[in-house]
C-alpha cells in the first residue's frame, strides 16, 4: 500500500509532534539535572515539561521559530563534529602515541580553522562572492592588500617573539 504522505514529514509532524518532543525532553532533562524541585521527583518534573511543551506548541509562532532553528542547530553540530575529529587527530591526549609541539598543533588548529571557513563558503555558494571580492578582473583589491600586510605584519612579530633568548633568573 502507498501512502500520499509520509507521516514523519506530515506538517502535523514537523509543527506538532517533534517540536513538542524537544521542548518536553530539553525540559524534563534540565530539571532532572538541575533538580530544582527536589531529588527523585520525575512524576513532577514529566507533569511540569508536559504542561510547558503542550503550551510551547500551542502557539504556531513559537513551534515555527524551533521549525527554522532546527536545520541551522543540525549543520552547526556537523561542523562542530568535523572540526573535532580533524582536530582530533593532531591534538591527542593521550600519554601513548606522537607528542606534537604546542606550536605545531596550534598551527594545524589555525589551518583547520581555515579549512572549515572555505568548506563551508563553497557549500553554501559564497565563496564566488568572497572570491570576487578579494580579486577583481586578476588584480589584488585592497581587502586582500591589507590581509597581506598583516600576515607579513603577524609573521615578523612572531619571529621576533619566538626567537628571543630566554634569561635565568
Amino acid at each position: 500500500m502507498v501512502f500520499a504522505e509520509n507521516i514523519f514529514m506530515s506538517e502535523f509532524a514537523v509543527y506538532i509532534i517533534y517540536p513538542f518532543l524537544l521542548v518536553f525532553t530539553l525540559i524534563f532533562a534540565i530539571l532532572q539535572k538541575s533538580k530544582i524541585l527536589g531529588d527523585d521527583k520525575r512524576q513532577i518534573d514529566a507533569i511540569i515539561s508536559l504542561a510547558i511543551a503542550l503550551i510551547v506548541v500551542s502557539f504556531s509562532w513559537a513551534t515555527g521559530i524551533i521549525v527554522d532553528l532546527m536545520p541551522f542547530l543540525a549543520v552547526s553540530i556537523v561542523v562542530l563534529l568535523v572540526f573535532m575529529i580533524l582536530f582530533g587527530f593532531v591534538a591527542s591526549t593521550k600519554d601513548e602515541g606522537l607528542k606534537l609541539p604546542s606550536w605545531l598543533v596550534w598551527s594545524f588548529f589555525v589551518l583547520i580553522v581555515i579549512f572549515i571557513v572555505i568548506v563551508i563558503l563553497v557549500v553554501t555558494g559564497q565563496w564566488d562572492y568572497v572570491y570576487n571580492s578579494l580579486f577583481v578582473g586578476g588584480q589584488p583589491s585592497n581587502i586582500l592588500s591589507n590581509i597581506f600586510l598583516l600576515f607579513i605584519i603577524g609573521a615578523a612579530l612572531a619571529v621576533v617573539f619566538l626567537s628571543g633568548k630566554k634569561s635565568k633568573g
